[in-house]
């Protein structure tokens, strides 16, 4: 039963939890619905309600008469809007995965902005700090948002032109921007992704470099090193150096075995001084 539960939960199968607000992270029956809406505690995405205002929505005359905006100043309008918030969110909260805004009719879905983060983190913080912000002369409703596929999330045939429930659509239709804005925001990331994996590589060569470097130590050490198994006369190294090597020689302080014993030794006086001392 319990697995069954699980394969339906958020479904429209599902007699308890709302779907549409499961998928969309918004629902038109809003507080009324009779299923519930579980709010994320936790998610990479938040949503910033009734943010953006579309100018062919409310440019009205002073007698009541829809003025004409052109498509391009639209499309310019749109783009100064997505790119200052893209950047906000970006220069103050954390990286941003996802931006998509919506051009919805509907009152629980009009100007919603989702915005998704590289990490839940960076969410929860840009929620918090922007519930006491305002922009564009009103105040900001931030929350945590269910969604973090958009493909779920989308009207598809809004995507191929034949969604006939126009702007009172219950699925996203989501306004794009143009390619230059696109190419310029999402470009900007990759090349920092690229920069940090650079700066990857020259740790760990730099890395692979100090590890590589203490291969050669001096051999006249006690029973040590051999020099990673070229080491001098004097090395005791276990590769069988010169005459006075693995033998345990006066000098070579015992190569192989001899190491090995000598490191016993010191092992069992160090022990008797702790006994002796009551240290641990």
């Amino acid at each position: 039963m319990a697995e069954y539960l699980a394969s339906i939960f958020g479904t429209e199968k599902d007699k308890v939890n709302c779907s549409f607000y499961f998928k969309i992270g918004a629902c038109r029956h809003g507080d009324r619905c009779s299923r519930l809406h579980n709010k994320p505690t936790f998610s990479q995405t938040i949503a910033l309600l009734n943010i953006y205002r579309n100018p062919q929505n409310s440019a009205q005359s002073a007698d009541g008469l829809r003025s004409t905006v052109s498509d391009v100043e639209m499309q310019e309008h749109y783009d100064d809007f997505f790119e200052e918030v893209f950047t906000e969110m970006e220069e103050k909260y954390g990286e941003v995965e996802e931006m998509n805004v919506c051009d919805n009719l509907g009152d629980h879905l009009v100007g919603n902005v989702y915005v998704k983060f590289r990490r839940e983190e960076d969410a929860e913080k840009a929620v918090i700090d922007l519930n006491n912000r305002w922009f564009n002369g009103q105040p900001i409703h931030a929350e945590l948002s269910p969604v973090t596929d958009f493909r779920e999330a989308c009207c598809r045939q809004y995507e191929m032109g034949e969604c006939t429930r126009g702007g009172f659509c219950n699925f996203m239709h989501l306004k794009p921007i143009s390619r230059e804005l696109r190419r310029e925001l999402y470009g900007r990331r990759k090349k920092r992704h690229r920069s940090r994996s650079r700066s990857r590589e020259r740790r760990s060569r730099s890395r692979d470099r100090g590890r590589g470097g203490g291969g050669g130590g001096a051999g006249g050490g006690g029973g040590g090193g051999g020099g990673g198994g070229g080491g001098s006369d004097r090395g005791g190294g276990g590769g069988g150096g010169g005459d006075r090597g693995g033998g345990g020689g006066d000098r070579g302080g015992g190569g192989g075995g001899g190491g090995r014993e000598g490191g016993r030794d010191r092992e069992r006086r160090r022990s008797r001084d702790r006994e002796r001392s009551g240290r641990f």
